[in-house]
């Protein structure tokens, strides 16, 4: 079987001031303080949470 490929996302802008809906978002990416990373399960799903809130977020 495959492997599963994996995005690592870092929060690099902080979400005050932001749209609730963004807030939320990033809280669902796995996100809290600013410089958190987490590897995440490159799924369309999360790849459209990223697209989202592009303007907080780095892929590494």
């Amino acid at each position: 079987m495959a492997e599963k490929k994996t995005l690592t996302v870092k929060l690099v802008r902080s979400v005050i001031g932001t749209k609730a809906d963004h807030r939320a978002t990033v809280r669902g990416l796995g996100l809290r303080k600013l410089g958190s990373e987490r590897q995440l399960e490159d799924t369309p799903a999360v790849r459209g949470m990223i697209d989202k809130v592009a303007y907080l977020v780095k892929v590494l």
